[in-house]
Parts: structure tokens; C-alpha cells; sequence
């Protein structure tokens, strides 16, 4: 098979499928199967969070996966879509202005998977990979128990049968919605919902080798088909059209307003896929290449989007059942298109005789995992500083709603890193005499220089024996900006103010080209102020 290569000789198209052995093909095979028995209704439930038909979802598992079945790293990866992302979508589509189930809906939600697409691919030009990963693990947290929150609470109208449809409301909107209209529960319904969501919780605790959702969903289309419980009160799901996703062009009227949406969603499609592929890598696997995954995902997101998908992201549930199956690469994934393909062509008729409550539960029981309690409780022992990060962006995002609390989460994690770069790391290398040597451990920036000025002229003043001669170790000075030449030259000035003799040692090559262009700098030079080391300033000052 012919392969596209990186320059690096690593293998660009279908790079899980090298060296493959004769012997993966049934465990890959199986796998596929069974990881499509849980991704397609899966996929299809989480399409009901943005009020999107369900053949939306089910479009997801064809087009998305087998994009980065094509390009993407993970041998076992499944990618369609996440409760996460969907509840996202939803609520960019509501901020927007978008009414579900129109086509202008369908229309936005493609134009909404190119955007998504279009700046993960930007990201990966930029090789950004590695910086979306500082997004700290507490504003993820946060933002996955306010998804959580807002999606289980979202499907009690549909678990309880009333007539009331407020989901992308809110949590709070959603919550009041559903007490009015308690009056029209629907018995039957209800029954339905608890009967489906015991059955799953069950099989998960005795035999996880087992699709929960898939019993369930054929166990509720029987109902349907044999007992007619939808003549009793139970609510179906809309038809769902026979065939395969017919291409189309996105609408681009609502550019501006899918903005926020989009870079939020992006940013989760990223950290979910990345998270998901290193935590089902094997050892014996290559690693999972940050920049890597930008492509894959971006190139799924981007053909998603002219056959009317979610955007897309990799899902741990799907993708632990496709690991514990046994797949061995994106082979795996290509049956489980192969399987979504049949599934849209053959059985639709049947696939409209799903009962939305069904749809319903299989949505809670995946989201419940979402709401992790026990690690907001660990955190609160280990690290208060993530506990409280959490806890306030999960309240945003139950209150206010999902973009804002994404967005109080990046900010949160600036703050915190900007925070850790411009507290100062200065360690007091050694004092010989008068002479004392202070290292910077974290070099010099825009952001920080004038907190370690400050930091460094209190260390020369404030030692026991007086300090004449101040070697101040800058090897860490990778990058020469004005604002460090201007802070280091009123370093040179304060310090001889107090009668201290400034010393630079192992400054780096590049950032001294730049240095050597002031007056200041070339003064040092010409004054035998400029070290290769510590120990050369020690000795040059005896």
C-alpha cells in the first residue's frame, strides 16, 4: 500500500495501519462492531442535546471517523461526537440565534464544523498543539460538570414525556420548565426512562461487555413495534431519512455570531481527542503527536462539515469499548463506518421507532460520569487552588451558561500562568567576598522583568557581608526583548547607585547579537563585565 510520508519519515496517511499483521484483522474487526454498537445510538442521542435530528449523529460516525481513521494517530481512537461538544453546539447555536430543526439549523451547525475545523487546522499550522494543552485540568473539569448539569437536566422533559421542549435554555431555566409542567407526565413514559437507565447502569457494574445502549434501543423499538407503547403516551423520535448524508454548502450568514462558539468548541474537540488518545495508548504504541491530532481533527471537522455532522472530537466511552474489544488500529474504525454506512441505508424505518425517551436515558447515563464529585472532593484536600477553579467555572456554566464558563476557565488558566512566570525564581548561587553570584531560574520576559529587578536588587542589599561585585547567572535569557535590555540597564544604574558592579555570565549567543546593538551593553563588554560562566566572573573579580 502506498503511503504518504512526513519528512520525518513518519507515515502521513493511514499511519496506525504500519506494519500491519495478519492477525490484527479479526480482533480489529470485532472491535469495530462493537464499538459501533455503542458510538451509532450513542452519536444519535447526542444530536437530541442541540434539538438536531438524530440522522445528524449518525452522519457523524461516517464522515468524522473516517477522516482520522485516514490521518490520525490513535491505533484506537473512535471519533464522532461528545455530549461535551454537542452541549456546546447547542448552546452556540441558541447564542446565535439558530431555531433547532429548521434548516437554517443545519445549515449553521456545517458552517459551525468548518469553523471548528478551519482554526484547528490554523492551530496545527501553528503548531499550537502543545499550548492548548496548558488549559488547566480543573477548567476542564469545571466546564464538563456544568455540561453534565445542563444536559441531564435538559432531558427530564423528554424522560418524564411532558409537552415542554426549553432544552439550550439553561440548567436553571430547564429546571423551572420541567416543574410547570409536572402536571403532564406521562406515566408510561417514565417507566420507559427508569426501566432503560437501570438496565445500563446494570450492565456496566456486572457485564461491560455488553452495549448497554444498543439493549436498550432494540429492547425500546420492540416495545414499539410489538406492545405499540407509543399508542400508550410514548413519544417517537422524528422519521429518519434513508441514505447516506447528501453534500452541501454551509451557511455562512452567521459567521460572526458562531465565533465564540466555535473557538470554545475547538478547544474542547482538541483536549478531549488528545486527553482520550494518550489515556487508551499502550506502551508498545508510538507516541500521540499534540500537532498531530490538531490535523486529524481538523480535517475531520472540516469534511464533516459539508455532510451535515457535529463537530467532532474523539469519546472515551466509545474508545474504551473499541480498546477493550481488542483493536489494534484505525481499522477498527473504518468497520465501525462501514457499520453506520448499513445502519443509515438499511434500517432507518427502524431507527424511527425509537422512543425519545430512550434517546433520553442513554443521554444521562453518559453524562452522569461528567459530574465527578469524588475529584472535586480530592482537590478540595490536595489542591484548594483547583477545587475552587472547578467549582466556579461548573457554577458559570450552570448559571450563566457553557461559552462564558469555557471562557472564565482559559482566562483563569492565563492568569495562573502568568502568575507562575512573573513570580521570581532567584537562587543565590554562592558569595565569595565581596562578591555574590544569583542565578535566575526562570531568565528574564516582558512580563516578569520588572518583579525580578526588584527581587534581585533586595538579595544584593539585604546579605549579612556587604556586596560589591553582583554576578547575575542569565543563560536562561533565551529571548532579548526591549523591555529586558531597558530592565537590565536600570538594574546596572540602581545597583551602581548602591555601589554594587553589575556582572552578566553565560548570557546565549542569540540574545547577546541583539544586546550588542546598545550603548549600555557595549559599555559592559569594554569594562570586562561579560562572562562565559559563573566561575570565569569569580575569577575575572579576585
Amino acid at each position: 500500500m502506498t503511503a504518504l510520508r512526513a519528512s520525518d519519515g513518519s507515515r502521513w496517511l493511514l499511519p496506525t495501519l504500519a506494519g500491519y499483521r495478519r492477525e490484527w484483522l479479526s480482533p480489529d474487526i470485532v472491535a469495530g462492531l462493537t464499538a459501533g454498537a455503542v458510538v451509532v445510538p450513542q452519536a444519535m442521542a447526542y444530536a437530541t442535546i442541540a434539538k438536531l435530528p438524530v440522522q445528524i449523529g449518525l452522519y457523524t460516525c461516517i464522515v468524522p471517523m473516517l477522516a482520522y481513521a485516514l490521518i490520525g494517530g490513535s491505533r484506537a481512537m473512535s471519533v464522532s461526537t461528545t455530549s461535551t461538544v454537542a452541549t456546546l453546539t447547542a448552546t452556540t447555536l441558541v447564542t446565535a440565534g439558530i431555531a433547532s430543526g429548521t434548516q437554517d439549523a443545519t445549515g449553521t451547525l456545517m458552517a459551525l464544523s468548518l469553523m471548528v475545523g478551519l482554526i484547528l487546522l490554523g492551530a496545527w499550522i501553528l503548531r499550537l498543539g502543545s499550548l492548548v494543552e496548558n488549559i488547566s485540568v480543573a477548567t476542564v473539569l469545571g466546564v464538563k460538570i456544568g455540561v453534565g448539569g445542563t444536559v441531564a437536566i435538559g432531558q427530564l422533559p423528554k424522560l418524564l414525556g411532558e409537552d415542554t421542549e426549553p432544552s439550550g435554555e439553561g440548567f436553571i431555566r430547564v429546571l423551572s420548565a420541567a416543574v410547570k409542567s409536572f402536571e403532564s407526565i406521562s406515566l408510561p413514559t417514565v417507566m420507559l426512562s427508569v426501566g432503560s437507565i437501570l438496565v445500563m447502569v446494570l450492565l456496566d457494574r456486572i457485564a461491560p461487555r455488553i452495549p448497554g445502549t444498543l439493549v436498550v434501543a432494540v429492547a425500546g423499538i420492540a416495545l414499539v413495534g410489538f406492545v405499540k407503547i407509543d399508542e400508550a403516551g410514548v413519544a417517537l423520535i422524528d422519521p429518519v431519512p434513508s441514505g447516506l448524508p447528501i453534500p452541501a454548502i454551509p451557511d455562512l450568514s452567521h459567521l460572526i455570531a458562531l465565533v465564540p462558539g466555535a473557538l470554545a468548541i475547538a478547544m474542547m474537540v482538541f483536549l478531549e481527542s488528545a486527553t482520550v488518545a494518550r489515556g487508551i495508548r499502550k506502551p508498545s504504541e508510538p507516541p500521540i503527536e499534540a500537532d498531530r491530532e490538531l490535523l486529524a481533527a481538523g480535517v475531520a471537522n472540516i469534511a464533516g462539515a459539508f455532510f451535515s455532522t457535529l463537530p467532532a472530537a474523539g469519546g472515551l466511552s466509545q474508545s474504551a469499548v473499541n480498546r477493550a474489544a481488542g483493536a489494534r488500529t484505525q481499522l477498527a474504525g473504518l468497520v465501525t463506518v462501514t457499520l453506520a454506512v448499513l445502519i443509515a441505508i438499511l434500517f432507518a424505518p427502524v431507527i424511527s421507532m425509537l422512543p425519545q425517551a430512550t434517546l433520553a436515558a442513554m443521554v444521562v447515563v453518559a453524562v452522569s460520569s461528567l459530574i465527578d464529585v469524588p475529584t472535586l472532593i480530592r482537590w478540595a484536600h490536595i489542591s484548594p487552588t483547583d477545587f475552587w477553579i472547578a467549582l466556579v467555572v461548573a457554577a458559570i456554566g450552570l448559571t450563566a451558561g457553557l461559552l462564558p464558563a469555557v471562557g472564565a476557565g482559559v482566562i483563569v488558566t492565563l492568569f495562573l500562568v502568568l502568575r507562575e512566570i512573573n513570580t521570581p525564581r532567584i537562587e543565590i548561587v554562592e558569595q565569595r567576598g565581596n562578591t555574590l553570584a544569583l542565578h535566575l531560574g526562570l531568565g528574564l520576559y516582558t512580563a516578569n522583568a520588572r518583579s525580578n529587578e526588584q527581587a534581585i536588587i533586595e538579595l544584593a542589599t539585604e546579605e549579612a557581608d556587604p556586596v560589591s561585585q553582583l554576578i547575575l547567572d542569565v543563560r536562561r535569557i533565551n529571548v532579548m526583548t526591549i523591555t529586558v535590555l531597558d530592565t537590565l540597564t536600570d538594574l546596572d544604574h540602581e545597583l551602581a547607585d548602591k555601589g554594587i558592579c553589575l556582572h552578566l555570565a553565560g548570557l546565549p549567543v542569540r540574545a547577546t547579537t541583539l544586546a550588542a546593538k546598545t550603548s549600555w551593553f557595549r559599555q559592559l563588554v569594554a569594562s570586562g563585565r561579560i562572562h562565559t560562566d559563573v566561575d570565569e566572573a569569580f575569577e575575572a573579580n579576585q
